[in-house]
């Protein structure tokens, strides 16, 4: 009873303004319509194509309904895919961001695509009022159907099969040029709401509200010495981008932060909770008052200019490399001058360029000499996005006696001709080692994409051979990256989700770490890492949507790397570590 009262109460929506404008009639031609991908872009019906129907599935992540007819959806996607039908799926969730939105495609395993709409204005072009209301348009826009999608899921229960497939029906009728027999028909689900207008609420300040949120995620980039292109320390400088931050807050795009939370979630989140997003939009609406300064929050540490590890022990330069101002450029494989000797503890690990914008990214790794580069030796990388490796005391990465350490890297042309060098900085252990920082690689090199898939899973799978606590994890695909996704299973059976990188972003390869010493993953556990790719002619970034993808180095290749970072639960090392050299010292 109590759960029927809940749902009950989720669809009423009380206390929100109704999101139902002007009804449009069956009949009408509805004009291009604009949303927002999960990419953040402005796209439109017309980036689709020419299809003979456009069939809009209006959703939120929070209407039960709505979760239980995605895969129905998905079944007639397949269907109709290639019928010339396009199936969008428009999310009008008033609390959903478009990581929120993007996670719900992902995790019910829905292959079409999912956009959002900010403003409403999809929802008023062609008049629904609930989620998981459905129109179908036919090629030339025309309104032919708007209704639900059969009759089996209801308020409160359900039947075991549909009587009526509406919308298929609606869509076979616009396929055979004929009129839709029953083109409206009642809707069970969830009310679109759109959010009250409170700009005359009492007006939010810079001082007191929004500058703590700007120093807790947003100015350990946004100041001098980062790659972030513009500072937010004072009021003048966030009041100058005003606009630009509401924009980028409330859709989710600032901070970057692509993983959505779940139910005992141990990864620490950086993206804005809904408070601090509905905070800065209002002190903007209001007028992005000032307040009194002597509220204002302490200034952060200032980033240092160089060497963000902290001042290094070790520093090796490679040679010079001369770049090209156009084309591709293969990667380079570099070893660079130093050999260890012994084997040697560090905490800190840092790459740096001389000129950034000339290297997309590079991985470091171990190699004996006479080997070659191998990723299951990587230390550290450098690419958009990322963070130099820094270690707690007491877990060191460990490189082997007799190694030499080497650079794969990947340049990218500048416009003109460029020299670029690259220093690799080495902070050596303090104290006393307990844990060795290790790593898992979730690689595959055999996957063929297919051309136009909007969706291809590539699946690698692992098992534990030890008790482990988690660090972290990360991910690395190139521009027809869509999501990956890290999911485990202990020896007990119990399927854990561990991260959902719902719209993985090529420029934004970000770390997702754990809270310390919160993750523990027994031995035996499998974790199964998912890469998925999107190869469709609406992925922006497609070089080339009627290619099958192979792996390969340059971005119009793929690549599908998983990584997972971890400690030994059990690991009790006890070795001293002498600072100047990193080495163990013998007792």
């Amino acid at each position: 009873m109590n759960r029927l009262i809940a749902i009950v109460a989720l669809l009423s929506t009380a206390g929100f303004v109704s999101a139902a404008g002007p009804k449009v009639k069956i009949g009408d031609k509805v004009e291009d319509l604009q949303f927002k991908d999960i990419r953040y872009l402005n796209r439109s019906l017309r980036d689709f194509g020419d299809k003979k129907a456009y069939v809009l599935v209006f959703v939120d992540s929070g209407c039960p309904i709505v979760a239980r007819y995605l895969p129905e959806l998905q079944r007639l996607e397949t269907a109709y895919r290639g019928r010339g039908v396009q199936f969008v799926a428009v999310n009008a969730g008033m609390g959903d961001t478009i990581a929120t939105m993007a996670a719900q495609a992902v995790e019910h395993g829905v292959e079409f695509p999912f956009v959002k709409d900010f403003d409403y204005r999809v929802v008023d072009a062609v008049g629904v009022e609930r989620t998981p209301e459905v129109v179908v348009l036919d090629g030339e826009r025309m309104l032919r159907y708007r209704g639900r999608i059969d009759d089996r899921f209801r308020t409160g229960g359900q039947i075991g099969e549909p009587t009526r497939h509406d919308l298929a029906l609606a869509i076979d009728g616009v396929l055979a040029g004929k009129p839709v027999e029953e083109p409206m028909t009642p809707v069970e689900g969830c009310l679109i709401t759109k959010p009250a207008d409170n700009s005359h609420d009492k007006p939010v300040t810079f001082a007191k509200d929004v500058a703590p949120i700007l120093a807790k995620h947003c100015q350990k980039c946004h100041q001098p010495n980062t790659a972030a292109p513009f500072s937010l320390l004072t009021y003048d400088q966030a009041r100058t981008r005003g606009r630009t931050i509401a924009e980028v807050a409330s859709e989710g795009r600032m901070p970057p932060w692509f993983a959505a939370a779940h139910d005992g979630d141990r990864i620490q989140h950086h993206s804005l909770s809904d408070s601090e997003r509905d905070t800065v939009v209002q002190w903007v609406k209001t007028g992005m008052t000032r307040g009194d300064d002597s509220q204002l929050p302490k200034q952060p540490e200032a980033v240092p200019e160089k060497w963000r590890i902290g001042e290094p022990d070790l520093v090796l330069t490679t040679i010079p490399f001369d770049l090209p101002k156009e084309g591709d450029i293969a990667y380079k494989y570099v070893a660079l001058p130093h050999i260890f000797v012994e084997e040697t503890w560090m905490q800190g690990v840092q790459i740096l360029p001389d000129t950034p914008k000339a290297v997309h990214h590079a991985n470091l790794a171990y190699v004996k000499i006479g080997e070659d580069f191998k990723e299951t030796n990587f230390i550290t990388g450098v690419v958009p996005g990322g963070e130099p490796m820094t270690l707690d005391n007491g877990t060191a990465y460990r490189i082997p006696k007799g190694s030499v350490l080497a650079l794969q890297i990947h340049f990218v042309p500048t416009g003109k001709p460029e020299t670029v060098r690259l220093r690799v900085g080495l902070r050596y252990a303090r104290g006393t080692v307990e844990k060795q920082l290790r790593h898992m690689l979730f690689v595959d090199t055999h996957y063929a994409i297919p051309p136009g898939a909007p969706a291809y899973p590539v699946k690698v799978v692992r098992t534990l051979d030890r008790d482990v606590i988690g660090i972290g994890l990360f991910a690395h695909m190139h521009v027809r990256g869509k999501a990956m996704t890290f999911t485990a299973t202990p020896p007990d059976g119990k399927t854990e989700p561990l991260l959902t990188i719902a719209n993985y972003n090529f420029e934004w390869q970000i770390p997702y770490r754990w809270e310390p010493g919160k993750k523990l993953l027994p031995k035996g556990t499998k974790v199964e890492c998912v890469g998925i790719y999107d190869n469709s002619p609406f992925n922006p970034y497609n070089p080339d949507p009627n290619k099958r993808v192979l792996d390969g180095q340059q971005t119009y290749h793929e690549m599908m790397n998983g990584f997972f970072f971890f400690i030994d639960a059990n690991e009790k090392l006890g070795l001293a570590v002498d600072p100047k050299t990193g080495h163990a010292i013998t007792r």
